[in-house]
């Protein structure tokens, strides 16, 4: 079998685009992988496409080779843009062989650990800019099935935060908090925006209300900044989503900067790297929580990844998108009562639907951590992701 041709997909998902990658063969077996780099979407496109070439005539059972190849011959070799593009492609070639083979991806990472993965819901929140509505919108994301919650209550914070950024963070932790009563887990997500002071203020001012973790207090770059805040904090500190090289997770391991490693399997360079860097963050005795809010392909990937972890902790699942997610693909996966179940299509058991990205094309999108828009961006079309009697 050889790969003949990859084409890329891209899809307008109103706060970011969804960038897809699928390969074809002589054989006539076609792979699906997601390379969505939230806001940088020309530009992992155009690295999919300098790949291209290199792809074709491959056999695609030669799945580590390739990637190596292309990690080797990179010469720059790291950064976001090409980990994703890396990502996305390991994706599709998986794909093709668990097809191929008539098994499941996870069975060729090693096997499943488990049978399920337990979720906790970002975006939930949409429309949400009142403690009181904040409130509603968690007890909603519960009876769908959901015990934790994810979201960021920071307003516009760049560094540091006033008085009234801070008193209004609080009051809506502590709507949620009182809404969705002392069982369901929160956590905080801070985007990387805080200095160390104002982080370790806030993790101080935060922790009667039970936090499960916060996430990237202070910019990723910065391993040291991000150890302080972890040894100064009452509440567990989760990192990860921007780092992209094994180096980088190790420094952060080594350094005890964080209690919980969130890799993200296509911005890390795909699902055999995500397994080991969660193997390498086993050896520490620190959980794997991935990093998983953009596309339904990464979706596939990221679950795929995490039934083959020995240290997975907990799945990120994008709660409420926009009505047209569930036309990109047909997708066998089974959502029960707060959880995914493990599935048994071979391959990714995920199929683009090509002619819906094209109903739906590339729309330019800004990050809208600093303008306040991050919580009301999406809320005009939003939809859940699942159907309420899934998890019934």
């Amino acid at each position: 079998m050889k790969i003949t041709a990859q084409k890329v997909f891209v899809a307008n998902a109103q706060r970011t685009n969804f960038v897809f990658v699928k390969l074809y063969t002589d054989d006539g077996i076609e792979g699906v992988g997601e390379a969505t780099l939230e806001w940088k979407t020309k530009t992992v496109v155009a690295a999919l496409e300098e790949l291209e070439r290199v792809l074709v005539g491959r056999d695609p059972f030669a799945v580590d080779a390739i990637i190596e190849q292309l990690h080797r011959d990179s010469y720059w070799r790291t950064g976001a843009v090409f980990r994703t593009a890396l990502g996305g492609i390991e994706a599709a070639l998986l794909d093709i062989k668990g097809k191929a083979l008539g098994v499941p991806v996870f069975e060729l990472l090693g096997g499943k650990f488990r049978d399920r993965v337990e979720c906790y819901a970002n975006h939930w929140f949409f429309g949400a800019t009142k403690p009181e509505e904040y409130a509603a919108n968690a007890r909603k994301a519960v009876a769908m099935g959901y015990r934790a919650l994810k979201w960021d209550p920071f307003d516009t914070a760049d560094l540091e935060m006033d008085r009234r950024q801070r008193r209004q963070t609080i009051e809506i932790v502590e709507a949620v908090r009182d809404a969705v009563g002392p069982d369901v887990n929160l956590m905080l997500d801070v985007h990387g925006r805080l200095n160390v002071p104002t982080a370790i203020a806030m993790c101080r001012a935060l922790a009667p209300f039970d936090l499960t973790w916060v996430e990237e207090p202070t910019p990723p770059e910065n391993i040291d900044a991000l150890a302080e805040v972890r040894a100064a904090s009452p509440v567990p500190i989760a990192a990860g989503e921007r780092w992209y090289e094994p180096g980088k997770f190790l420094e952060a391991l080594s350094k005890k900067a964080v209690d919980i490693l969130q890799p993200d399997v296509s911005h890390a360079g795909g699902m055999g790297e995500t397994k080991r860097v969660a193997h390498l963050a086993h050896t520490h005795l620190i959980p794997v929580a991935p990093h998983n809010p953009v596309g339904p392909i990464m979706n596939a990937m990221t679950l795929h990844a995490s039934l083959a972890m020995p240290n997975f902790s907990v799945f990120e699942t994008v709660s409420m998108d926009v009505p047209w997610r569930k036309e990109l693909v047909r997708e066998t996966l089974q959502f029960d009562k707060g959880a995914i179940l493990a599935p048994t299509a071979p391959g990714l058991g995920v199929e683009l639907i090509e002619e819906a990205c094209e109903r739906f094309a590339y729309q330019p999108t800004n990050v809208p951590l600093f303008d306040g828009s991050m919580n009301t961006t999406g809320v005009a079309t939003g939809a859940h992701t699942f159907a309420a009697d899934e998890s019934e």
